[in-house]
């Protein structure tokens, strides 16, 4: 089942972000974020009329994604950035999937023109899932973060709603 996160899913949204943020290069903070930070952020994609959307399976959330600006400027009110976290344990069985393309939904009924994703690299699964809900590779940005004691590159993926 998919749905709009809430406050109360801030708990399981910290478990499932932490160990991408502790282990691994795909996101570039390098602290996880406690339950009160993550319902902080809750609020602010909230009051920005932005999806932040759950999946839940048996009653527990196995992964999120969500839209957030993607810069301030009046010019870019309708283009935002993607995110999507899956808990490894539902990785592969097409969570990510369902999310991505209910938050692809939502975010043109609410009018927006351009969803970007950037993805630090490599990213095999997370090149995949872009491209399968009609993202195009638009650039990469060399050895733009430092994490894990090596510089990474982020790629950028965008996908024009119309």
């Amino acid at each position: 089942m998919i749905r709009g996160a809430n406050a109360d899913d801030a708990d399981a949204i910290a478990a499932i972000y932490a160990p991408f943020v502790r282990d691994t290069i795909v996101t570039f903070e390098e602290q996880p974020p406690s339950p009160t930070e993550i319902a902080r952020r809750l609020a602010e994609v909230a009051l920005l009329r932005l999806p932040w959307l759950v999946a839940e399976q048996s009653g527990q959330v196995v992964g999120y994604a969500y839209a957030t600006t993607w810069k301030t400027r009046a010019s870019y009110r309708r283009t935002v950035e993607s995110a999507i976290y899956v808990a490894p344990t539902s990785t592969r069985a097409g969570v990510g999937s369902r999310l991505y393309g209910e938050l692809v939904t939502e975010l043109s009924a609410r009018g927006i023109h351009a969803i970007l994703g950037g993805i630090a690299l490599p990213n095999l699964a997370s090149i995949g899932l872009h491209e399968k809900h009609g993202f195009v590779h638009v650039g990469t940005l060399r050895e733009v973060g430092f994490k894990l004691d090596r510089w990474i590159d982020v790629g950028y993926w965008e996908r024009v709603l119309g």
